[in-house]
């Protein structure tokens, strides 16, 4: 059934190539119109203080938006921009255009497909079609050799199957142009907003930290040039990925996806042409076995619904979890004591980016070493985290406390053993935490061990650590 203007409510897939919600709308002939709505929701402070979606995110989301309406703009289209609960504010506008139907891409996470729920039902009693599409994973859902309901539990077990069994499909072309109705909708041809206009300030350069990441599908397409291409820097990445410092270590690529300024499958493709003109190894696997994880954490997502945000997880097990709010803001401030996590706290409030590897360490030591609840870990990662997927980021979490996939019980990280091999010689606590610049080598891990070191501007450690030649 053709419709003859098509609102194309975009969200996480800010992007053109590889849109499959856009090229459909396209197909059926008629009129597109983007949109995009800032939900006021996304701004609200959670019960810990802080905002839902801090300033690095929103930021980053401008940027993006910013993007893909000058993308829009060289088509001879443009991206209407509107605020307000979209059950609400876009089923209005969706009404005073006259459009016939609203196409979206499919979530899976609860306060997302409540969301749909309400737009959708909104949206029948005003005799206005909803089509919505999946897009979201490297593999499609439908491609799985399994149905939802019986997902492995264990991600070995799903990767296996999937490599054997489905196919990536190829991506979508990106439109050449787009039937946009530019008079009729001339009153919605604004500006993109500022973070003023969200009572947030501008965060603050931090020069030194090497990270520069920013938002859109112009970015992302210019980043995976200078990865795989210019620098040549695919061909190491497994043995770079676990690195602290800058840009290079990593891809990067997971702003982007978070996003959806670029998909899975676009850089799939890459990879690919990347092993038939340069080189195929260990490492160009490794990335698309990143790609792999991200499907499986949205696909556990899908499979158990509300469990992944709850104390218990998809284990149902509750665990003895403390939730002294003092001691979980030195956690944030990065003032623990403890140089190896404090200095990847910092990273993250300065940039709104940390490492895997630190990711890793510092969710360990909060639920571990402190014994605090994971879920104010996981809320704090989603407040600043501006690469913050809510299956990613809540199942990763999971993982780590115990309640979610990891198939090894008790998983815990020795930070000083970890400190040894990912930061000898102390470059990353040093670049973080100017307090302890005077101290030389691996010793700046562990200033109480160093005699001549006072404690006067770093904290005393939260917790005794064990040696770094422990093994776990």
């Amino acid at each position: 059934m053709k419709s003859s203007r098509i609102v194309v409510w975009l969200r996480n897939d800010l992007r053109l190539e590889d849109n499959e919600t856009l090229v459909r709308a396209i197909q059926q002939g008629g009129e597109v119109v983007p949109v995009y709505c800032l939900d006021p929701r996304m701004l609200e402070k959670t019960s810990l203080g802080f905002h839902k979606t801090g300033h690095f995110r929103i930021s980053y989301l401008l940027e993006s938006l910013k993007d893909l309406k000058t993308s829009f703009q060289e088509l001879g289209a443009d991206l209407v921009l509107l605020q307000g609960k979209p059950e609400d504010v876009m089923l209005s506008f969706a009404k005073e255009i006259r459009a016939s139907a609203i196409f979206f891409s499919k979530e899976v996470t609860s306060e997302e497909r409540a969301v749909d729920r309400e737009v959708e039902k909104k949206a029948f009693s005003l005799g206005i079609a909803c089509e919505s599409f999946w897009q979201s994973t490297l593999y499609h859902k439908d491609d799985l050799p399994f149905p939802i309901k019986q997902l492995p539990e264990v991600f070995t077990q799903f990767r296996k199957e999937v490599e054997k069994q489905s196919k990536v499909r190829a991506p979508f072309a990106r439109p050449t142009a787009i039937n946009y109705p530019m008079e009729a909708l001339s009153k919605y041809a604004t500006g993109t907003p500022t973070l003023k206009s969200y009572g947030l300030d501008r965060p603050k350069a931090e020069v030194h930290s090497g990270i520069e990441i920013r938002g859109g599908e112009s970015a992302a397409w210019r980043r995976l040039q200078s990865y795989f291409w210019e620098k040549d820097l695919l061909k190491s990445y497994k043995e770079t990925r676990n690195g602290l410092i800058g840009m290079d270590y990593s891809s990067k690529f997971s702003p982007w996806l978070a996003l959806g300024c670029i998909s899975p499958r676009t850089i799939y493709t890459e990879v690919k042409r990347y092993e038939k003109e340069r080189i195929k190894n260990e490492s160009t696997y490794w990335l698309v076995l990143e790609l792999i994880w991200r499907d499986y954490f949205r696909f556990i997502a899908k499979k158990h619904g509300n469990k992944i945000f709850l104390r218990k997880g998809i284990r149902n097990q509750m665990d003895s979890w403390r939730r002294d709010k003092a001691q979980f803001q030195r956690w944030v401030e990065g003032k623990t004591g403890v140089p190896f996590v404090d200095a990847n706290m910092r990273e993250l409030q300065a940039t709104g980016f940390m490492s895997n590897r630190g990711r890793q360490l510092v969710a360990s030591f909060l639920v571990n070493d402190l014994g605090i609840d994971w879920t104010w870990g996981a809320s704090y990662f989603e407040s600043q985290l501006i690469d913050y997927d809510p299956c990613s980021n809540w199942g990763n979490w999971m993982y780590v406390a115990g309640v979610g996939n990891d198939p090894r019980e008790n998983r815990y990280f020795n930070i000083l053993r970890q400190a040894k091999t990912y930061d000898r010689n102390g470059d990353f606590v040093r670049l973080w935490i100017p307090e302890l610049r005077s101290i030389a080598g691996f010793d700046v891990h562990q200033p109480w061990e160093v005699r001549s070191f006072a404690f006067q501007n770093y904290p005393r450690p939260m917790v005794a650590l064990i040696g770094a030649e422990t093994v776990y």
